[in-house]
């Protein structure tokens, strides 16, 4: 019997999980009954992809705004901190910035403009050009930002960042200061002690402000490397990748990896005889055409895979196939010509030509972000995903 499908993506649901549940009974069961009460078998090479958030609230890997604090404290003395290009969410950072200037005197916020990293906007871009201000030189203080650009709602949460932030800040009892720039070293024209709070670009953000004559460069990933007074952590990320979970809690990026995804994996095969690949995710690596906003805030798409899941794509194009090299063949005789090419294909050969146009991405990051779309961030209420077919081809 001919398939008439190829890709399938499943979000399935599960207990609600809570601290200290078995993870690796619950989904490798949760997917069993989903395949059984839907009808659908499982196979080699299926793929099950588990949402970041559950693992971490399994793993209790939560801190509080106190906990942050006394980092900063330690890490920044002085009582002063710059805060350079940090994320603007709600969800993301405000409640890290909450914490942040708990542990000081002073905080200068740095905002990029006209957005940050990942999109979020804080000012019209055709303004921007208008007014004549150089995004690649111009450091703007709050109050000259106000003259140009007035009040900026963000376009989905119609939250006022520059606002929402420094309100922050001064409801801890700390001096506040924002300037918006592009140069990560205006932020040493006033302090040297600096907290860089970039996701993707903070390597060479630290590095820039270091060679500049900084007298103190930390990360974010600085910030709940080891536990205090019994805290969650996380000995990579830090605070990357963390999430609110209240108005005085976070949830750390989870601690659990790659020996887990490899136990979960191997619980299935115990099960249903089947080899099948297992990854964590967090936010897939797409863009809203709209808003133009990233949603990667997470310092990786999937922190942990089995092996199975490494390297990228190796496929053919089939529409090069079809207009090129089969152009003057047509209906069966086209479809089995290119399954034979599909089944015979060698893509190092073939790389310059049949495989172009093919997506490069890593498999991980791929399947990421198809896991994370299919299981959204609201109330469906399925924390883990089932792809299958992914590894199939025409050919198959």
């Amino acid at each position: 019997m001919i398939r008439r499908t190829g890709t399938t993506s499943r979000g399935i649901r599960t207990p609600i999980i809570r601290s200290g549940d078995n993870l690796i009974d619950i989904i490798v069961e949760s997917v069993i009954l989903a395949s059984e009460s839907e009808g659908f078998a499982l196979h080699d090479r299926d793929v099950v992809a588990i949402t970041e958030s559950i693992i971490a609230r399994a793993e209790n890997n939560y801190a509080t705004c106190d906990d942050i604090a006394h980092d900063v404290r330690r890490l920044f003395p002085e009582g002063e901190v710059g805060v350079v290009f940090p994320i603007l969410s709600r969800n993301r950072f405000a409640v890290n910035l909450r914490g942040i200037a708990r542990g000081v005197k002073k905080v200068v916020l740095q905002l990029s403009y006209p957005s940050d990293e990942v999109g979020n906007s804080l000012m019209d871009l055709d303004l921007m050009d208008e007014k004549g201000v150089d995004p690649l030189s111009d450091c703007l203080t709050e109050e000259r930002y106000r003259e140009l650009f007035g009040e900026n709602r963000h376009p989905f949460t119609g939250v006022d960042y520059v606002e929402f932030y420094k309100e922050i800040i001064t409801s801890e009892g700390a001096e506040a200061e924002i300037i918006l720039a592009n140069d990560a070293t205006a932020i040493l024209t006033r302090t040297p002690y600096v907290l860089v709070a970039d996701v993707h670009s903070r390597h060479r953000t630290r590095r820039l402000i270091k060679r500049a004559g900084a007298k103190r460069v930390y990360g974010l990933s600085d910030i709940l490397a080891s536990p205090v007074n019994g805290s969650g952590y996380h000995s990579e990320y830090g605070l990357l990748g963390s999430n609110k979970a209240s108005e005085e809690h976070i949830k750390l990026f989870p601690r659990g990896g790659k020996e887990l995804v490899d136990a979960i994996a191997l619980k299935f095969l115990q099960e249903t005889g089947k080899n099948i690949e297992v990854m964590i995710y967090g936010d897939g690596a797409f863009k809203d055409p709209v808003a133009k906003i990233w949603e990667l805030a997470d310092p990786v798409v999937s922190p942990a895979y089995t092996d199975g899941l490494k390297g990228t794509p190796r496929e053919l194009k089939l529409k090069y196939l079809a207009d090129n090299e089969f152009a003057a063949l047509s209906g069966k005789e086209l479809d089995e010509a290119i399954k034979h090419a599909i089944s015979e294909k060698n893509i190092d050969k073939d790389a310059d030509n049949k495989a172009e146009g093919t997506t490069p991405r890593r498999l991980c990051d791929l399947l990421g972000s198809l896991a994370d779309l299919t299981s959204g961030s609201g109330d469906k209420g399925t924390p883990v995903v089932l792809i299958q077919g992914y590894f199939d081809s025409l050919s198959d």
